[in-house]
């Protein structure tokens, strides 16, 4: 039982984990031990917060930039991380965009653009990674995919963001898809669904202008319109990660986990 939520030695990989929640989950899972791959669009950023990772806690984080919209990105990553791994033990599809606009002008490539990283990039790297999450996977331990979604494909977001929630419903039936099929191959696949958490996407949407600190922003005029009275840490959703990717969590499958402070059940 001490050993529960163990994830030491493990091989991870968290997509757009050069920020925001993304950052948050690498940071739990080095400091727990586990040996992490970060992607991200910007390389200079990616490998500027890998650094910064494995300096902050000691372990190895490496940086593995790419764009995962476009499948010329994933072939890349995949390959990029055959090559220096031979199996993967926990993948975090956490890569994500965002498009606000009215009703009236809400433009093609704002739909595009959000579907094809926030749902097709999910699909075509877990299934091009898929080798590896079985190559690490057995009936005592299987490999896990844990999706990030959002409260906002669950409930109606309060943003104009019209391609945003419905990419995040079609990715929580994406994961409990992918769940089905892929349970009897030894690796489990589960979502989480998080609430308001101090990121550069919802720092846009509230006035911030894309800041997460400093001057002007004030992350607890956010969290007093949350039931648990603030937005969310990266205690939160790291350990909600940890649980699903561990030892305790190797009987769930296909669950959407929210992570949002009761924000859902309190509407």
């Amino acid at each position: 039982m001490k050993n529960l939520f163990s994830v030491s030695g493990k091989v991870v990989l968290v997509t757009g984990g050069s920020r925001g929640i993304g950052e948050m989950i690498a940071a739990g899972f080095l400091a727990n031990g586990a040996k992490v791959y970060i992607s991200s669009r910007k390389a200079e950023s990616c490998q500027a917060t890998a650094g910064r990772l494995a300096r902050e806690y000691g372990g190895e984080c490496v940086a593995l930039p790419a764009d995962l919209s476009k499948l010329e990105g994933i072939a890349a990553l995949a390959a990029a991380l055959a090559a220096r791994e031979k199996s993967l033990d926990v993948l975090v599809n956490n890569a994500g965009a965002s498009w606000g606009a009215p009703l009236g002008e809400f433009p093609e490539v704002g739909w595009d653009k959000v579907m094809d990283t926030n749902v097709k990039g999910v699909f075509f790297l877990t299934q091009a990674l898929l080798p590896m999450l079985r190559a690490a996977g057995d009936a005592d331990t299987p490999s896990r995919v844990i999706n990030i979604g959002s409260v906002d494909g669950i409930g109606t977001p309060v943003f104009e963001t019209y391609s945003y929630g419905p990419s995040k419903a079609a990715l929580h039936h994406l994961t409990r898809m992918l769940a089905a099929r892929l349970v009897r191959d030894h690796i489990l696949v589960n979502a989480i669904a998080p609430g308001p958490f101090p990121t550069w996407m919802l720092s846009t949407g509230v006035g911030f202008g894309g800041k997460v600190e400093g001057d002007g922003v004030d992350w607890s005029v956010v969290g007093r319109n949350n039931p648990r009275g603030r937005v969310g840490t990266p205690e939160d959703i790291a350990g909600v990660a940890l649980f699903l990717a561990s030892r305790a969590g190797a009987y769930t499958v296909g669950e959407v986990i929210t992570c949002d402070g009761g924000l859902l059940v309190a509407r």
